[in-house]
């Protein structure tokens, strides 16, 4: 039943739909509760996975899934239009101001661990990268593949785009190497993709792509990289044990804020989440929290 309903939540997922199952019999759903759901790239297919099995076990339960990005979900969540914001990122303090400002105190819930996968196309000779030479290519003082001990072909660059959660962590803790201090920005050449899938489609068609994505969203046909943190470290790929024992570098905790402390329905959701929800986890490639 779960690779059924997994099934489902990634078609649903592919095909651009808010979910918003009929109930039992036919009948429609609005004399019950809907949590709406909505915000990071990252968790849309998890999120999808956890709301679809969660409504088959409470069936009293609607529960709308929707993506368009951190920023786009934290902006709902404190304009009191969603339930609950997905994040890939930590909200941040003008995001809080604001919520404040509009009465409301978020509340955060870390819901599962994700590694930020480094891809290439397959046909590329290169197997792993230092943080600092992946800093060095984003910010386009490395151009040439060459200069990594790759083949002589200039470096495509993919991001997501800058509200992407994303693309704000990558930013901070590799771009700029975690210095907060740091000023330094993604290469004006560097390509900005709406979607994750959109990344997978340009590495899988462009031999001079480099991009980066979460785990859960590198197909067998893109080429992992292994992260070292330094030039005198083992290079280290992404995977469950590699963020568990903390030797691949660049992974963090993904978020589900709310308006205040939940309570009812999405409290009851929430810890289901946290707790059995973990059991799907892996099986979206991220991470379970324990």
């Amino acid at each position: 039943m779960v690779i059924a309903l997994l099934g489902i939540g990634m078609a649903c997922v592919f095909a651009g739909c808010d979910y918003r199952p009929s109930g039992q019999g036919g009948k429609s759903r609005t004399a019950w509760q809907t949590i709406e759901n909505k915000g990071s790239d990252t968790l849309v297919n998890l999120a999808l996975a956890w709301a679809e099995l969660y409504m088959h076990i409470h069936p009293e339960v609607a529960i709308s899934v929707t993506g368009g990005g951190t920023g786009t979900g934290i902006a709902s969540m404190i304009n009191g239009t969603v339930s609950i914001a997905n994040a890939s990122r930590e909200m941040k303090a003008e995001e809080i101001e604001a919520a404040r400002a509009n009465g409301i105190s978020p509340i955060e819930f870390v819901v599962s661990l994700d590694a930020i996968a480094l891809v290439a196309h397959p046909s590329n000779p290169v197997n792993s990268l230092t943080l600092q030479q992946i800093s060095q290519i984003y910010t386009g003082e490395i151009t040439n593949w060459r200069q990594v001990g790759g083949e002589n072909r200039p470096i495509v660059l993919l991001s997501r785009e800058s509200n992407s959660g994303t693309y704000v962590y990558f930013l901070e803790n590799v771009v700029r190497l975690g210095d907060k201090k740091s000023t330094l920005l993604f290469s004006p050449d560097t390509l900005l993709m709406p979607s994750s899938e959109g990344i997978s489609a340009e590495v899988r068609q462009n031999p001079n792509a480099i991009g980066y994505d979460g785990l859960g969203y590198v197909t067998p046909d893109q080429k992992l990289l292994a992260v070292a943190r330094d030039a005198g470290r083992p290079s280290v790929f992404p995977s469950v044990q590699t963020v568990n024992d903390g030797t691949y570098p660049i992974s963090r905790p993904l978020y589900m804020y709310t308006a205040g402390q939940p309570t009812g329905q999405i409290k009851d959701y929430l810890d289901w989440v946290m707790h059995d929800g973990q059991r799907l986890v892996p099986a979206l490639g991220f991470v379970p929290l324990h």
